[in-house]
C-alpha cells in the first residue's frame, strides 16, 4: 500500500520538477499576494486533471484530441505573457500588478496546460497498476509540495528583484512556454 502512494509521489514529483506548470505557478505567484487563493486554484486544477486521468485512464487520450488542447494551452500562455508585458508598461507601480483573480488564473492556466501532460498520463498508468485512490494521493501530494515551493520562490523573488524585471521576465517566459506547445 505504501508503494501505491510513494512511487507516484516520487516519479511524478521528479517529472514535474521544473516543468512548465511549475514555472507558471512560480510566475503567477509573483503577481499576487493572495498565495493561498492561487494555491487553491492550482490544486483544484491538478486534482481535476489528474483525478480524471486516474479514473478514465487511456480513454482521455482517445477522446480529447491532444493537439487541440496543446494549441489552446499555447495560445493561453502567449496571451498571459503578452498581457504581463502590456500591463507592465501601463503600470505606474514599477511593474507590479495584482492578478484580478489568482484562483481563476491559476486554475485555468494549470487546467489547460496539464491536459495530456506527461505527469497526467503517468498518473493514469500508475492507476492501472496500483490502487487508484493511493495513486491520486501520491500525485496530489507531490504536486502540492512542488506548488508550495514554486509559490514560496516567487514570493522571495518579489522581495529581492526589481518588479519591472520580474514582469518582463515573466511575460517573456510565458510567451516562450506558449510557443513551446506548438512544437
Amino acid at each position: 500500500m505504501i508503494q501505491d502512494i510513494f512511487i507516484p509521489f516520487l516519479l511524478v514529483g521528479l517529472a514535474e520538477l521544473g516543468d512548465k506548470t511549475q514555472l507558471a505557478v512560480l510566475v503567477l505567484s509573483t503577481k499576487t499576494k493572495q498565495y493561498g487563493t492561487l494555491l487553491a486554484g492550482v490544486m483544484l486544477a491538478f486534482a481535476l486533471t489528474d483525478g480524471i486521468a486516474i479514473v478514465l485512464g487511456d480513454l482521455i487520450a482517445s477522446v480529447v484530441p491532444l493537439d487541440y488542447v496543446r494549441v489552446f494551452a499555447g495560445i493561453l500562455f502567449v496571451i498571459f505573457g503578452v498581457l504581463m508585458l502590456y500591463k507592465r508598461d501601463k503600470d505606474e507601480d514599477n511593474g507590479s500588478y495584482e492578478l484580478k483573480s489568482p484562483f481563476v488564473s491559476g486554475f485555468s492556466l494549470i487546467l489547460v496546460s496539464e491536459m495530456g501532460d506527461k505527469t497526467q498520463l503517468a498518473a493514469a498508468l500508475f492507476a492501472t497498476r496500483y490502487d487508484p485512490v493511493m495513486v491520486f494521493i501520491g500525485v496530489i501530494l507531490a504536486l502540492l509540495l512542488l506548488s508550495i515551493t514554486a509559490i514560496y520562490i516567487g514570493k522571495q523573488l518579489m522581495a529581492r528583484v526589481n518588479k519591472n524585471t520580474i514582469s518582463t521576465a515573466a511575460g517573456i517566459l510565458f510567451i516562450l512556454i506558449g510557443i513551446s506547445f506548438f512544437f
